[in-house]
């Protein structure tokens, strides 16, 4: 286990015992010990001196970095007609001239803080839109607007060969025109 580990372990195990024996139950009170008492105490008894003074540490990145760290991501499958579902909620991919989602394909929906939805395949960030309420399906495949009735069956005339067509004419008579011709 690591310094920082166990560091971090002490103090939940010692900091909240000693915050309960001096009767400290509010945040501003908790504080106060904290940096009156506590901190100086730990760092005097466990404070060791650095090793090399050459400092590792990398630089703090900066917000953009940040920004596109802190998302929720979730593993979707795009339907037929290019919906992913997320979250209750329907989002239609947008035809794009060069990056164009298969169906059934897996894509990444990344969700961040502030409820930005984002939906990215192979790397690349796909456009799209929410779907109005009315499309959203409710519970066991009910949806707010009812569904429009199954068109009516095409109605075909009976389109038969006229009585000349050489599908008419048997094998023997094509055969015997087929072979006369090249006599």
């Amino acid at each position: 286990m690591g310094r920082v580990k166990r560091a971090h372990g002490t103090h939940q195990d010692r900091l909240v015992k000693k915050l309960r024996l001096a009767g400290i139950a509010n945040y501003d009170a908790a504080n106060a010990y904290l940096e009156d008492h506590y901190l100086a105490v730990h760092n005097r008894r466990y404070a060791r001196p650095a090793a090399e003074a050459a400092d590792y540490h990398r630089r703090r990145p900066t917000a953009r970095p940040l920004n596109e760290v802190f998302w929720l991501e979730e593993e979707r499958v795009v339907s037929a007609d290019w919906v992913v579902s997320y979250n209750h909620r329907r989002l239609q991919l947008e035809r794009q001239n060069r990056h164009w989602v298969p169906a059934k394909s897996r894509v990444l929906v990344r969700e961040n803080e502030a409820g930005e939805v984002a939906i990215h395949y192979r790397g690349q960030r796909l456009r799209s839109h929410e779907l109005k309420a009315a499309s959203i399906a409710l519970g066991e495949g009910r949806s707010l607007a009812p569904s429009p009735a199954p068109p009516s069956p095409i109605l075909r005339r009976s389109l038969s060969p006229a009585p000349n067509h050489p599908w008419r004419k048997g094998f023997s008579v094509k055969a015997r025109a087929l072979f006369s011709g090249a006599a």
